[in-house]
């Protein structure tokens, strides 16, 4: 079963839909105790595409499966393959939205506290457009909350998805982030450069 799984998935150079889809069909198909067993040895391989196939699944099963949820965080977080890193926030929203975004809030806020950056970034990354997530989508003020207190990080990765998420925001509630990023200390380096990412289409709507 698992050589199979990642024969198939193997097949994918680029992109992710066919691996989605195979951790849709193992979760669909099988008990959760299944489904577990089976990303835990896909997660061995030293193939990029069945350990991300693993995190999928893990991301399916994460809302109920706390074994899941923390295996994410403290070990896929640190796989070395960016594009694992990118499955990784997939799974983190896939988690929020099986949740709920606001029952996920305390998770959500623990993830982003986490010191280890790939764990941070799962979320800014993970939950755009965040204000097209529920609750987020009522609450934008939330979601510019918890973005803004990284605007500072130590982590260049981290500052860029938080500078991209709030211009996002931006699109639909100018004036939310204009009023947010009056508070920044532009004269730090790294706040300014989380800032320009932030403000780049309150620039362009100003001429």
């Amino acid at each position: 079963m698992v050589e199979k799984l990642i024969q198939r998935v193997q097949k994918t150079q680029h992109g992710f839909l066919d691996i989605q889809k195979a951790a849709d069909e193992v979760f669909t198909g099988h008990t959760a105790q299944e489904s577990f067993r089976l990303a835990n040895q896909l997660y061995i391989s030293e193939i990029y595409q069945a350990r991300s196939l693993a995190t999928f699944i893990f991301g399916r099963l994460a809302a109920n499966s706390n074994k899941s949820i923390s295996f994410l965080k403290e070990h896929v977080s640190k796989d070395k393959d960016w594009r694992v890193q990118e499955i990784l926030a997939k799974a983190f929203d896939r988690f929020c939205a099986d949740v709920g975004y606001e029952d996920a809030l305390p998770v959500i806020k623990e993830w982003l506290a986490d010191p280890n950056p790939n764990v941070r970034r799962a979320v800014t990354e993970g939950l755009r457009i965040w204000t097209g997530r529920s609750y987020f989508h009522d609450h934008p003020e939330v979601a510019i909350q918890l973005l803004s207190q990284l605007r500072n990080d130590e982590n260049e990765y981290v500052r860029k998805s938080v500078g991209n998420a709030l211009r996002d925001i931006s699109k639909k509630h100018q004036i939310l982030i204009e009023n947010e990023l009056l508070k920044w200390d532009i004269t730090n380096k790294q706040i300014k450069q989380t800032y320009k990412l932030a403000s780049r289409f309150l620039h362009k709507t100003k001429g």
